[in-house]
């Protein structure tokens, strides 16, 4: 756990975590649609963290960025399946189609108390510091550092994580990548924080997790798309929900159970996605007690005008 802190109101947490789970369960439901990102949101949201930290943010700041690594492809549940899931290059009108996944981002959120600690990392993540990003091609002070980490973390995990059309890149490829786009694709004061992380060794632990101490599992069709959760047992059945193969977890050399082929497939009831309850509870435990939540649903303090 990344975030401790004493003293906060059980009332308060009563109050304000509901609000922030149901942020969380929106941005987890979006990544179930697309078996070859799972845990993304997780890993983003840990690098997002890391990055922060390591530039001298407050923990406040850390905690937000790190919502907001959470949250950021909110809205690509605009996006249809057969653009997000094609195993190719995507056409010109495709690709105008994913652009716009930000703005509907920012729309979703639209209405929602909390909707403010992430507008920026959801609505901007993908634009970049030398203005060719998009949707809006925001450059300099206008470009948030929330949206300027989370960017490079989304990149980053992209780069290492399998997709269906390539593998995924090695750590040291990802980051030479990232140093050559220092200054255009990516802010050049972030770029030596990263390497920096990878130095001490805080960056493998993530790349290809889906919770902390849990890497992706793979399917001997489709690669690393099974995720198992701390809260699985020897006995449970997973399935993979690129090619539906369903697996046994039996007991593996560590403690953590390993994926065995039945050779059935699931049906539509064993593929339906069900979020990581327990994921998001954690998430939004280590979280809330550095945001300013209750300032955010109270408002501004009319008395002080």
């Amino acid at each position: 756990m990344f975030w401790k802190r004493q003293g906060t109101h059980q009332n308060d947490h009563e109050l304000t975590h509901p609000l922030l789970q149901s942020l969380l369960a929106m941005a987890w439901f979006v990544e179930a649609r697309d078996p070859y990102t799972g845990g993304h949101l997780w890993r983003v949201s840990r690098y997002a963290y890391l990055l922060a930290n390591t530039l001298g943010l407050t923990q406040a700041d850390c905690a937000r960025i790190s919502l907001g690594g959470f949250l950021h492809d909110l809205g690509k549940i605009g996006i249809p399946d057969a653009i997000l899931g094609k195993n190719g290059a995507l056409t010109d009108q495709e690709y105008a189609q994913i652009k716009t996944h930000p703005g509907i981002g920012v729309r979703l959120l639209g209405g929602h108390p909390l909707a403010q600690l992430v507008e920026s990392a959801v609505g901007s993540h993908h634009e970049r510091p030398d203005g060719k990003g998009y949707p809006r091609q925001l450059t300099g002070e206008a470009l948030s550092m929330d949206a300027r980490i989370v960017g490079l973390c989304d990149a980053f995990d992209a780069m290492t994580s399998q997709r269906p059309y390539r593998p995924g890149m090695s750590e040291e490829k990802a980051l030479s990548i990232i140093q050559n786009e220092s200054g255009h694709q990516f802010d050049e004061k972030l770029v030596p924080a990263i390497h920096a992380l990878s130095q001490q060794g805080l960056l493998a632990h993530i790349i290809g997790h889906s919770d902390e101490g849990i890497p992706l599992q793979n399917c001997p069709m489709c690669g690393p798309t099974l995720v198992i959760t701390r809260e699985n047992r020897v006995g449970d059945n997973l399935y993979c929900r690129s090619c539906e193969g369903e697996f046994v977890l039996v007991q593996g050399k560590g403690s953590l159970p390993q994926p065995k082929p039945t050779g059935n497939t699931g049906t539509a009831a064993d593929l339906e996605p069900l979020a990581d309850e327990p994921l998001l509870q954690r998430t939004v435990n280590e979280l809330a007690p550095w945001l300013p939540l209750n300032q955010l649903l109270r408002g501004p303090d009319i008395s002080k005008r």
